[in-house]
């Protein structure tokens, strides 16, 4: 009996599919899984990446761009960091995202499950599936 053996075979597939990768952060443990994920996409297939972070105050985002860049850093990987701010009756953050993604054109959104939700049960946050529904493009979901 034949044992298959799993060998690395070089591909170029992936880099053509995913050049432009959006990442929405809002600084938990998940949101930053993705960014690692997203980051190794662009060491391996030269994707570009770009972080949104979505808000309703701006003014608490300098912590979070230097906490992104120094982890890009690290890796060697250039990123492009951008806020949205938003008013809540008039939009969401899911809403933010996925107007991103349209005027980005990215081909690919990674994110996290879910963000700072308190209850634990929930497997997927209503952020990410409501890009997850709602968008045009492949979202990969990072737990």
């Amino acid at each position: 009996m034949a044992v298959q053996q799993y060998r690395l075979e070089p591909t170029y597939t992936v880099s053509y599919l995913f050049r432009r990768i959006l990442v929405p952060v809002d600084g938990s443990e998940s949101s930053m899984r993705a960014l690692d994920v997203a980051l190794d996409f662009a060491q391996r297939y030269g994707s570009r990446v770009t972080v949104v972070h979505v808000t309703q105050e701006p003014s608490n985002v300098n912590a979070l761009r230097d906490k992104v860049l120094e982890r890009a850093t690290r890796r060697g990987v250039e990123v492009r960091f951008k806020t949205r701010v938003y008013s809540s009756p008039s939009s969401s953050v899911a809403n933010e995202i996925i107007e991103e993604i349209i005027e980005g054109g990215y081909d690919l959104v990674i994110m996290g499950a879910r963000g700072s939700t308190i209850n634990e049960e929930i497997l997927v946050g209503s952020t990410a599936l409501s890009v997850m529904v709602n968008s045009a493009v492949s979202v990969m979901i990072i737990r």
